[in-house]
């Protein structure tokens, strides 16, 4: 099974976007390598703005950005794009519902020996019950590429929230669709509602829980906000028991 850091297909989609509107401007705080917006800064440097490591700043010139016409994308690690600059993302850009588009990466505990300073695993949480913005956290490189496109055609404040680490390509996966969930694998027993590197996991599960007797359905929800409420609704109607 293929596996593809989801970073990359982020900073070559960002490439083939730039190359089709001149709009488009990059913002990072000093980690362009590892979010791999490099790859942008290497072909527009005149669209691209190093903010250093003063996160809340950036937000701060990405809504002014915005406010200015640009379509703008801004990355850092997930843990420094919501936890540290949260005030600016929630008041600055949410608020004002501005066309700023945070991709951020090393999401949960992929970041490894960067440690638990590093790990942010509340970031969807707070900005869930932030008005106007989309969370999208995509399953592998397929749908991060396809999420990087939506984002670029839907007006207004986004967060895509990507890992560190390699994942594998799901082979089952419909195409991406904005709010929309879906169902990767049939089960008859539970339902098992994963997104991002999860997906992947809760397929691996399965063999376990054949093994004891189970039959479990995978639905990869990579939209979690605005969520998928009719098909939670559905999974609630056939299955007594959902993870």
């Amino acid at each position: 099974m293929e596996k593809l850091y989801t970073r990359d297909i982020y900073g070559k989609t960002l490439v083939d976007l730039g190359k089709q509107d001149s709009e488009i401007v990059v913002l990072d705080a000093d980690l362009s390598g590892s979010t791999r917006t490099s790859f942008f800064r290497k072909e527009f440097p005149e669209r691209f703005f190093n903010l250093g490591v003063a996160e809340q700043n950036m937000m701060a010139v990405s809504a002014g950005l915005a406010s200015c016409g640009k379509i703008v994308f801004v990355s850092t690690f997930a843990m420094f794009a919501t936890i540290r600059a949260l005030d600016q993302v929630r008041n600055t850009i949410c608020y004002n519902n501005l066309n700023v588009k945070i991709v951020a990466s090393h999401g949960g505990i992929t970041v490894g020996e960067d440690g638990a300073s590093h790990q942010a695993l509340e970031d969807v949480n707070f900005l869930r019950a932030i008005p106007n913005v989309k969370i999208v956290v995509p399953c592998d490189a397929e749908e991060t590429k396809n999420a990087v496109i939506a984002a670029y055609k839907t007006d207004g404040p986004f967060y895509i929230r990507l890992g560190r680490s390699k994942v594998p390509t799901i082979d089952k996966k419909k195409d991406f669709v904005l709010g929309k969930g879906y169902i990767v694998e049939e089960g008859r027993d539970l339902a098992i509602i994963s997104c991002g590197i999860m997906v992947y996991e809760s397929l691996v599960a399965l063999n376990f829980l054949k093994e004891k007797g189970y039959s479990a359905c995978v639905v990869n929800m990579p939209t979690i906000k605005p969520i998928d409420e009719n098909l939670i609704v559905e999974l609630g109607k056939k299955y007594k028991k959902i993870l």
